[in-house]
């Protein structure tokens, strides 16, 4: 940490105090944010928080992404997919979109004007993009886009998806690639906001795509097939922001329900007083400590760009499992009321699951750190 970054922690949560904590129970019946929720964010500089300043941005780093992404677990809220947004979306287009691409839309993504979705999952095709059924063929200067997506964060709101299609359909991972669908294009169409156990306020949503015509200058890369390239580069930075959600959600779970043993009593004596309540919280905090060190020390690796794919599957694999574990032990602590959803624990530990899910799931995590490990001599 140093003075910015303190700053800037000070304006990510009074954004949150104000803009988010208050609406958290609407943005949930709505099942989406405030569309001007973006508007407003940009207005004050918290979106593409680490894209250069020559196309709008912040000209911060993922610390900058780091702290948003803190501040947003501490007001209680999932439902923004500001992280997705800002660490994702707009690094696509920053790593990979020409001049002209960069210049058309991230000013946009900076000022809320318009608001960013990734496009990978398929209704047949998790974990497995190499195996992705959208097609995207070439018909002169022009790509045809047919297929369909689901799971998809800031669907229902997205004026840009970066979507993986299939330009090869004859190939696996040499026939993926990215392209940029601008949402009005004619034949873009968007299914469901879908009922989810958790993060009931974002706009998880299906997207269709029946013969979209999208120019071949939507290409996201110098040629067809660099697609799983991309998607390999981008995805460490992904589950770091899985991980940091994570541990933010443990130490929230912990505050809250360090407050309510404080404040809850049976017997005649606050639950507090009770050993085994004293142990757990001993145990909660130590998690949430060890986590969070994890955590750190591989924000540093990524600022130096040293961080590496097995240790970021590690600490997505590390957070994601220890988070839902706290969470559980705090809503047992809670007792009846941490069934409740009017109490932040109840939704913390429905929100949580998914983490084990998406950006890989836990059983891929391990793959990828089963592979790096060495041989035995």
């Amino acid at each position: 940490m140093n003075q910015d970054l303190d700053d800037f922690r000070d304006l990510a949560r009074t954004f949150c105090e104000k803009e988010i904590k208050p609406n958290v129970e609407r943005f949930i019946e709505n099942r989406q944010v405030d569309r001007d929720l973006w508007n407003k964010a940009g207005e004050v500089g918290l979106l593409c928080l680490s894209i250069p300043e020559e196309y709008g941005g912040g000209g911060g780093t993922f610390a900058h992404e780091a702290i948003l992404i803190e501040e947003q677990a501490r007001a209680g809220d999932s439902s923004w997919g500001v992280s997705l947004h800002n660490g994702i979306v707009a690094h696509y287009l920053l790593n990979y979109g020409t001049e002209e691409q960069k210049r058309a839309w991230l000013p946009k993504l900076a000022s809320g004007e318009a608001v960013g979705a990734i496009a990978m999952t398929e209704p047949g095709t998790g974990s497995d993009l190499q195996n992705v059924k959208t097609k995207a063929i070439r018909e002169g200067d022009e790509y045809v886009v047919n297929g369909a997506k689901t799971f998809i964060t800031n669907g229902a709101q997205a004026d840009v998806v970066i979507t993986v299609v299939k330009t090869n359909p004859e190939e696996a991972a040499a026939g993926i690639s990215l392209v940029i669908v601008p949402t009005d294009a004619p034949g873009f169409s968007r299914g469901r906001v879908l009922d989810k156990i958790g993060m009931k306020g974002q706009d998880t949503s299906e997207l269709n795509f029946s013969d979209v015509r999208i120019p071949v200058a939507n290409l996201l890369g110098s040629e067809e097939g660099q697609g799983f390239v991309q998607l390999m580069e981008q995805l460490p930075q992904e589950r770091l922001i899985v991980a940091v959600s994570n541990v933010a959600a443990m130490e929230l779970c912990f505050e809250e329900t360090l407050r309510y043993v404080h404040d809850r009593h049976a017997f005649n004596r606050p639950i507090w007083g009770f050993q085994n309540t004293k142990f757990k919280m001993a145990e909660i905090a130590t998690e949430a400590r060890v986590a969070r060190s994890f955590v750190d020390e591989c924000i540093e690796l990524h600022l130096d760009k040293a961080l590496d794919i097995p240790t970021v599957a590690m600490a997505k694999l590390w957070c994601s499992e220890r988070a839902q574990k706290v969470a559980d032990m705090c809503l047992q602590l809670h007792g009846g009321y941490g069934y409740m959803n009017e109490y932040p624990i109840a939704r913390a530990w429905a929100d949580l699951r998914v983490s084990q899910i998406y950006a890989g799931t836990s059983e891929i995590m391990k793959e990828i750190i089963s592979r790096s490990l060495p041989a035995p001599v």
